[in-house]
């Protein structure tokens, strides 16, 4: 049982939750930039949390599958097509054999994700099977999904009439129209000075063209340093923010390096990094401080969340498919 690529997109491949416990050699993380829209499409499903799914940028792939699936999108919208049919984000579709998956166009967001709760047939390097470009390893080959791939699934098998069919639940996501990415203040935060301090949390910060999955560069108001002396290279990690030697800012994100010699003025916490990894550049957002205690609460918060869900769907599926047999 295979998905095909009939058409790549600008940057497809496969991730999941990432590569833990090889910093110490120089290997990042890597997996996902959304991390809870990847949750939340296996969640829908039922499936494992941190399993893989395919992240895609727009201009986007056209996908082939050539037998049945059950699958489902979730993050950036960019109007997806089931046989030039109009298909939903955030709710489980059932796909029959040989219907092809397009994308019309972006409406919003920068970063979609797919789930398929068929098995992926895919070998893991490190306990994971995110892909990392720079090493060329993980997910297909080490590299983006091209033309004429093709992704082995386990088969999976149900009687329906229609091309597809929407499964009868779905996600309502929250409307949240602010550009505030909330952060913890960073070993070197005194290295700024009282203004520079000040004004990063005052003044707003654009996304820049040069930006990507390593790493998102603001440009905003130049801040002023109290000390600018070299620091010896420390570990960083996903949603450090990093003080440049010209007062700029560079938000690492999920293809970070392991160690980094700019000051860490900042890091932005866990729950703000998927609305940071939607947003495209020439986007503004204010950056605001808050508290250890309230970062966690929202991490729990919505890690609770995501486990209930999967755990109700996991039933849900369960039930539709021996409807379905």
């Amino acid at each position: 049982m295979r998905l095909k690529i009939i058409k790549a997109g600008l940057l497809d491949t496969v991730q999941d939750g990432g590569r833990y416990g090889f910093q110490h050699l120089g290997i990042n993380p890597g997996g996902a930039m959304d991390r809870f829209a990847a949750r939340l499409a296996n969640a829908l499903l039922g499936k494992e949390l941190e399993a893989p799914v395919i992240e895609m940028h727009y201009p986007a792939p056209q996908i082939l599958f050539q037998k049945h699936a059950i699958i489902c999108l979730t993050g950036a919208d960019f109007r997806p097509l089931l046989n030039g049919e109009s298909v939903s984000l955030n709710q489980p579709v059932a796909v029959k054999g040989n219907a092809l998956l397009s994308f019309e166009g972006r409406r919003r967001g920068a970063r979609c994700y797919l789930s398929v709760l068929n098995e992926w047939q895919l070998q893991p390097w490190l306990n994971s099977f995110s892909t990392n470009l720079k090493a060329a390893v993980g997910g297909c080959d080490g590299r983006r999904l091209q033309k004429g791939d093709e992704l082995v699934f386990a088969p999976l098998s149900f009687l329906m009439e229609k091309d597809f069919c929407l499964l009868p639940w779905k996600y309502h996501e929250p409307v949240d129209d602010t550009n505030e990415i909330c952060f913890l203040v960073g070993p070197e935060w005194g290295w700024l000075t009282t203004k520079g301090q000040t004004d990063l949390q005052n003044e707003l910060f654009s996304i820049t063209p040069a930006s990507d999955r390593m790493g998102y560069r603001l440009q905003g108001e130049a801040l002023e340093q109290e000390r600018k002396e070299q620091l010896v290279s420390s570990a960083v990690n996903f949603g450090t923010v990093q003080l440049l030697p010209t007062g700029q800012l560079v938000v690492l994100m999920a293809d970070h390096q392991t160690t980094g010699g700019y000051p860490r003025v900042a890091n932005v916490i866990s729950v703000h990094l998927p609305k940071l990894a939607q947003m495209n550049a020439g986007a503004e957002i204010k950056l605001v401080m808050t508290t250890m205690e309230e970062a966690e609460e929202k991490a729990l918060v919505q890690k609770d969340y995501l486990l209930r869900l999967q755990n109700t769907c996991k039933l849900k599926i369960e039930n539709w498919l021996q409807q379905h047999a």
